[in-house]
């Protein structure tokens, strides 16, 4: 089946509600199904646009799908997207067109600023989002609620959807075995579990972008969407539930009281779905941290504003760039369970002068080693902890491909004999953000001493993604800043200059410092686990079951027993074998595979890599 052109001008075609494109796969015929791939494609490069707001797509003489988006434009019903054949709806074309069309983002309200506001229970947690704010200050409200029915028939419904996605693999995980996905997505959605929903649309989309060979989308983030959602379904499944499995959709706010906050730094976000804007980082008097977000669509150019824009808290007259370097006295404060700070009726803000990095609470940042902060966010109990903020004093050594390598200062000022070799990474690639570029500068300066304040990147081996610098305290050769930017630069938004650094040249960089020496994580042979794993989600159960066709596959991980790994080698053994497990009937017959037990091997495996990984990364800052 082929499009063609027709009138109008070419136009992409419109987001489309993922429970619309399930329903429309769930209706056809188990022969139009087979086609449906085929079909799929040539179908976005064939749609125009109407005059009315409509989009076209035409199939031979006698057939044409009409898309008519919402004022939202999202095609949110059924009977907005027709065709004009005879099987309609229930027709490959109409089908074909849905299937082409992107994924629409879940409904989802702007975050309510409540009028009254619930009293914080429980202890503080920590949280990752995906701007990066920082940890949280007030627990979510109440204790963790029992699974309903429906929740629980939902997670079993996506944990079925998933593990036969996965047996499929990227191969094979075309519209249909998207569109199941998709069903369950919906069925996690009407049961309250808006996390689950959002894991498997984040498969779906991987496996759309994998399958188009869409370069900005590789295996080892598909890897994960699918050991996120697996882990997801299979805990709502078994009725349990926990952080990032039963989270509401809408960001509730608890009453913080009054408050005395910190500017630390701002940070640039841009998404990849097009948001884009500005995280500040802030502290209290007691350590605990806090944020101000203004995130918005807008992608670049709007990540570049914000970071000047005005502050929308409790009629406070500050920036973000004021905020990042001075403070806020709020009262009547509201604070979500992330640390976020809101912006309720009832909340006011007066500033307060700012203080440097070397002056209480905020000089508490700086005042451990960096392994055992990291130590300390790994056992903070919740995935995310890794994510917090982390301090320390360094000394430049030089560059090394994409990194700023930097070894840590004693609090004497000297180099620690057994400091370890830090990886400073850009906390955003973009080209048009100032990360880059600022950290090429500093590059420039072996010997330099320099405080350095960033989040520390747990899937890398000793790396932290900085988001701000300033001098070191007492140290002679050091960054040399305007006094109005209270010592410290955002390496997102403010540009270092040669004035910033100091005169007379470096001191130079200390002998042996660029080398990097060996890397903890991609040394270790754990690489094998993570080859198996990727080549299951790219060719699916097949691809697996054939890596361990031969003499057998428990002798072909000998190098991880021999290196100490030996649950990683029979996990990812019993992986293989349960790949190529195929049952027999009463005749003797070879039966098609349950993907359960495959999917339950599969997530064993990822699981125990992820914290194996884990446990080398913290080892290496040490």
């Amino acid at each position: 089946m082929s499009t063609i052109s027709t009138a109008g001008t070419a136009a992409p075609l419109p987001p489309v509600a993922p429970e619309v494109l399930a329903r429309a796969v769930e209706d056809l015929s188990a022969r139009l199904r087979k086609k449906l791939d085929a079909a799929v494609a040539g179908c976005a490069d064939s749609a125009r646009a109407l005059p009315d707001g409509s989009v076209t797509v035409r199939f031979g003489e006698d057939a044409v799908v009409t898309l008519r988006p919402g004022a939202t434009g999202v095609v949110t019903e059924a009977g907005q997207a027709v065709c004009g054949c005879l099987l309609a709806p229930r027709c490959l074309h109409r089908a074909a067109v849905l299937g082409a069309a992107p994924l629409a983002d879940p409904a989802d309200a702007p975050v309510p600023e409540p009028e009254s506001v619930t009293p914080p229970v429980g202890p503080r947690a920590s949280s990752d989002p995906d701007g990066g704010a920082g940890t949280a200050s007030v627990a979510p409200s109440g204790g963790a609620q029992p699974l309903t029915a429906a929740a629980r028939a939902a997670g079993a419904a996506l944990w079925t959807a998933s593990a036969e996605a996965l047996a499929a693999g990227v191969t094979a995980g075309g519209a249909v075995v998207q569109a199941e996905l998709l069903r369950a997505a919906h069925s996690a959605r009407a049961a309250g579990l808006p996390a689950a929903e959002a894991a498997a649309l984040r498969v779906v989309r991987g496996l759309r972008a994998a399958r188009d060979r869409d370069a900005s989308q590789g295996l080892t983030d598909l890897t994960a969407a699918f050991a996120g959602l697996l882990r997801v379904a299979a805990l709502l499944a078994s009725g349990a539930g926990g952080p990032g499995v039963t989270d509401g959709g809408r960001r509730a706010y608890g009453a913080g009281g009054s408050l005395r906050v910190q500017g630390l730094c701002r940070e640039p976000v841009l998404s990849a779905t097009g948001y884009g804007g500005v995280v500040t980082h802030l502290l209290g008097a007691d350590g605990a941290p806090y944020s101000v977000s203004d995130v918005r669509p807008g992608g670049l150019a709007r990540a570049r504003g914000a970071g000047a824009a005005s502050v929308a808290l409790g009629g406070g007259v500050l920036d973000h760039a004021g905020l990042a370097r001075g403070g806020l006295r709020v009262v009547g404060a509201t604070v979500s369970a992330d640390g976020r700070l809101g912006a309720g009726r009832g909340v006011r803000a007066t500033p307060v002068p700012g203080l440097t990095w070397n002056q209480e609470p905020l000089a508490a940042l700086f005042a451990r080693p960096a392994a055992e902060a990291v130590a300390a966010h790994q056992a903070g109990g919740a995935p995310e902890s890794g994510t917090a903020l982390l301090g320390c004093d360094v000394r430049v050594a030089g560059a090394a491909g994409e990194y700023l390598l930097v070894r840590e200062l004693s609090a004497a000022g000297a180099v620690r004999p057994d400091a370890p070799l830090l990886r400073l990474r850009p906390a955003h690639p973009h080209p048009e953000l100032a990360h880059t570029a600022n950290l090429r500068r500093l590059a420039g300066h072996p010997g330099l001493a320099v405080r350095v304040l960033g989040r520390p990147d747990l899937d890398r081996a000793a790396t932290l993604r900085p988001l701000a610098v300033g001098p070191v305290p007492g140290a002679e050769h050091t960054l040399r800043l305007p006094p109005e930017w209270l010592d410290r630069a955002d390496l997102g938004y403010d540009r270092l200059q040669g004035s910033h650094f100091p005169e007379g040249g470096s001191p130079g960089a200390l002998p042996g410092s660029c080398d990097p020496g060996p890397d903890p994580l991609a040394d270790s042979p754990l690489w094998r686990v993570r080859r198996l794993l990727e080549a299951g989600v790219a060719g699916g159960r097949r691809a697996v079951a054939g890596s361990g066709r031969g003499p057998g596959p428990l002798p072909a991980y000998g190098p991880l027993r021999r290196a100490g790994f030996a649950t990683a080698a029979d996990l990812a053994g019993a992986l293989v074998l349960e790949a190529d497990r195929r049952p027999r009937n009463a005749f003797g017959r070879l039966g098609d595979p349950s993907a359960d037990g495959y999917a339950r091997a599969w997530l064993a495996c990822a699981t125990h890599l992820a914290a194996a990984q884990r446990s080398l990364v913290a080892a290496s800052w040490s």
